[in-house]
């Protein structure tokens, strides 16, 4: 099984560290986040540093032995009953205006930068969306959050209407010192809250049932960049990775018109013979594959992920097993095993000879 962090490291060691930022939106993050550790830990100091040379320099030590006994009758008993040596409790200071006016003074200060500082990153990280057209080399995807999987709906890149979906891995293209490339994602939620987090790319955006959020980042670093769903959601919220494969233009839009094909009639007859029992079984019901004839748009399910690609993705329970004939198999088997808790059933009562052209079929889904 293993944990979800442990598919990343399996691959290679990812960063997640938000002082590594490889957009632009990420950097101004960053750069808000040293700001505020640095005048905290400015903060801290200065309390810290006055409390301790308070109680060194006013510390009071007693010398050994009883208390030196005394007989005026005008000292007051807890002055009397003191150690020897010791003195009563130091003058007290009322209604000073210097320290009143400067513990005033100071913290509206520091509220009143901080306030501006984060209203400019704010501007700079959550720009308003611009209406699709062509030429302008945006990509615009609308990302649903689902228990506990991602849908991502591609509808614009470059100006051009696409409209078809995929799950649990993003691809966008990278931006050069040309051409900026940038990315706007149009979050949504089907059940609860959700949070798309993937740090070096972004901050933490909410999907709110019955509301749109709204997030934009660019990159000029290829690569995979993983994140987490980062609002609890569920049994499997720890198995609902985010991950974000950023790639050349030309990659890019290799992989944007593959994906935009409905998926291929077989070729030979056995694999129609293996499409004809995936088609009888239920899980047409929720996965739908484009291009069969069980496929209409205006039937089409979305209740779990498309298959029209499957095999063109890296990962399977959104990003939580790696997507191997193995895996898969084990997978539709019996999916509880691997994410407990996932809304997936079983498929137990399929016989060998059934799993095995289910099997065949989901394999050539390419």
């Amino acid at each position: 099984m293993g944990s979800p962090l442990l598919l990343a490291v399996a691959e290679t060691t990812h960063n997640v560290s938000i002082f590594a930022p490889a957009s632009p939106q990420a950097d101004a993050i960053r750069n808000l986040g040293i700001l505020v550790l640095a005048i905290t830990g400015g903060i801290f100091l200065v309390v810290e540093g006055i409390l301790f040379y308070t109680v060194f320099r006013f510390r009071q030590v007693a010398p050994p032995g009883p208390p030196a006994p005394t007989t005026d009758l005008n000292v007051p008993p807890s002055v009397a009953s003191e150690p020897a040596g010791s003195t009563p409790e130091p003058p007290q200071v009322y209604g000073s205006q210097p320290i009143e006016i400067a513990w005033t003074a100071a913290p509206t200060l520091i509220v009143f930068v901080l306030i501006l500082v984060i209203g400019r990153t704010l501007w700079e990280v959550a720009p308003d969306t611009p209406e699709p057209r062509a030429g302008d080399n945006a990509v615009y995807i609308t990302v649903i959050g689902r228990q506990w999987w991602w849908e991502y709906r591609y509808d614009y890149y470059n100006g051009r209407k696409y409209g078809f979906t995929t799950a649990n891995e993003l691809h966008i293209p990278i931006s050069d010192k040309e051409v900026a490339r940038p990315v706007y994602l149009t979050l949504q939620s089907a059940d609860v809250c959700h949070s798309f987090w993937v740090p070096r790319l972004a901050g933490k955006t909410d999907l709110i049932p019955g509301r749109t959020n709204r997030l934009s980042f660019r990159t000029s670093e290829p690569g995979l960049y993983v994140g987490q769903c980062a609002e609890f959601c569920g049994t499997e919220h720890a198995k609902m990775l985010l991950r974000v494969i950023a790639e050349p233009p030309e990659s890019f839009k290799s992989w944007l018109d593959h994906e935009a094909e409905a998926a291929p009639a077989p070729a030979d007859e056995k694999l129609r013979e293996d499409r004809s029992v995936f088609l009888k079984q239920s899980c047409i019901s929720c996965h739908p594959v484009r291009g069969t004839e069980r496929d209409t748009p205006a039937q089409r399910p979305t209740y779990a992920p498309d298959l029209t690609h499957l095999m063109s993705r890296n990962t399977l329970a959104s990003g939580s097993i790696p997507n191997n004939e193995k895996m898969l198999r084990n997978w539709v088997r019996d999916p509880q095993k691997l994410k407990p808790g996932c809304l997936m059933a079983p498929f137990k009562q399929l016989t060998e000879s059934e799993l095995n052209s289910v099997m065949r079929y989901l394999l050539s889904l390419r």
